[in-house]
């Protein structure tokens, strides 16, 4: 067996515009990276982070990662330690799961370095923790689609019960992170704590739409149930132009278009690469005429969730 391995998790879109906490899809990239060694030491020890400004702490117990893998050994109390090392690859509070890759990049590997591998079920509670710790509230819709790869509906986290999802394929996602940053933990404060009822069976038939639109790879239902009338006009408001950048989406060819995550990330599906690469340029121009620089990223949906890397 080895003793050191190198594995990449792949950045995710959660919400999906519709489904609040209960839906998510992994995407080719951004992600993280993370490489782990067995060691005779005890617990987990961060030897290296890069890619976080300095941001991050190597105390285990206060880094996304570090915490999953802590929980995960005091769970199963092997005979061996971890070292650590990891490698930001995407941005923060970007919206696109960043804290989440990083908690499933290390219990993936982790669990490769066991005596006895765990399965991708086995793994998910131990991320949960780590998302807990890092925004507040065990959240799925980040971390199962990174792990489990593909579109994921969360039923329930207490206890977990995460379903698969079919898609049409192709199906490609463009995100365009602009350079702001928003806080998962203050994303959620500003949210309203109760709903009227009509609105909400409104939100249910979304849900319901978009998951039957996937099943039954009919991209104009998927497009039609991308409406989200509680989460997004409160969260949109932190995003300078989010309406005509979601516009110039539409206007060039997105299936259906809204905010990744928490925000200020913004995604958009369509058919193909073509159309996925012109809607980007069209969302990051809007972008731009509010003086706010970005990055594009075009990929199919991530079908894997993590992988291990030569």
């Amino acid at each position: 067996m080895t003793d050191s391995i190198k594995v990449f998790a792949p950045a995710t879109v959660a919400n999906v515009v519709c489904g609040f906490d209960t839906l998510g899809f992994a995407v080719s990239q951004p992600g993280d990276e993370v490489i782990l060694r067995r060691s005779s030491k005890p617990g987990v020890t961060i030897n290296k982070i890069t890619g976080d400004q300095g941001k991050l702490s190597k105390d285990p117990i206060k880094n996304t990662a570090g915490y999953a893998l802590h929980q995960l050994l005091s769970k199963l109390n092997p005979r061996f330690g971890f070292e650590m090392e990891l490698h930001k690859k995407m941005p923060f509070g970007s919206g696109l799961g960043s804290s989440a890759a990083s908690a499933v990049a290390a219990v993936y590997a982790a669990s490769k370095l066991l005596d006895h591998p765990l399965d991708k079920e086995e793994l998910l509670p131990f991320t949960l923790l780590s998302e807990e710790m890092a925004s507040g509230s065990p959240h799925a819709d980040n971390v199962a689609p990174s792990l489990y790869g593909g579109f994921v509906l969360i039923r329930s986290c207490d206890p977990v019960d995460v379903i698969q999802l079919s898609y049409p394929s192709p199906l490609f996602c463009t995100i365009v992170h602009p350079q702001i940053e928003i806080s998962t933990r203050n994303a959620r404060e500003i949210l309203r704590n109760q709903v009227e009822l009509k609105e909400a069976a409104v939100q249910w038939a979304n849900v319901g739409g978009l998951v039957a639109g996937l099943l039954q790879k009919d991209y104009d239902l998927i497009g039609r149930s991308m409406v989200d009338n509680i989460i997004e006009p409160v969260r949109s408001l932190l995003i300078p132009g989010f309406d005509e950048v979601k516009k110039s989406a539409l206007d060039n060819g997105a299936i259906g278009a809204g905010i990744s995550g928490s925000g200020p990330s913004i995604f958009a599906l369509s058919k193909d690469d073509s159309s996925a690469n012109k809607i980007g340029k069209a969302m990051l121009d809007e972008f731009t005429k509010q003086d706010i620089m970005g990055t594009i990223f075009v990929s199919q949906i991530n079908p894997d969730g993590p992988i291990v890397l030569d």
